[in-house]
């Protein structure tokens, strides 16, 4: 009886593996650009205070040293359907002269928060420290 059981177990869990049932943890890669550095972006800025602000560029072309390109994906669904997100600055003589693309704002509170019910972070309580 106990062989039975088990094969049981097994055919419903191969059975339901590929039906959605199952949770999926969704995948982020890239930078996550928050919208209060793009909004504190000036031309003029050197490459220097573009880095503090926004990190290392995701590709750093060595073609084209004058251009910086942030890239960001995301799937969250099943079907591996991914969203791509590039933010790109453009610089003269190592002063940033303008940026376009697209980024996912205010995504990095929302994967925190989202990581935090899962346990992946550390939950916030201050300063104390248990001993």
């Amino acid at each position: 009886m106990p062989i039975s059981r088990i094969a049981l177990a097994l055919l419903i869990a191969t059975a339901t593996a590929g039906c959605g049932m199952l949770y999926k943890q969704p995948i982020y890669q890239g930078n996550l650009i928050e919208k209060d550095a793009i909004d504190q972006l000036q031309v003029g800025m050197d490459k220097q205070q573009v880095l503090t602000l926004l990190g290392t560029p995701s590709i750093a072309d060595p073609f084209h040293h004058q251009r910086w390109d942030y890239t960001a994906t995301q799937r969250t669904n099943r079907r591996g359907h991914t969203e791509v997100k590039n933010m790109t600055l453009w610089f003269e003589n190592d002063s940033l002269v303008k940026w376009d693309g697209e980024y996912f704002a205010e995504q990095d509170k929302e994967l925190s928060e989202r990581m935090r019910r899962f346990g992946n972070l550390p939950k916030e309580k201050g300063n104390q420290r248990r001993r």
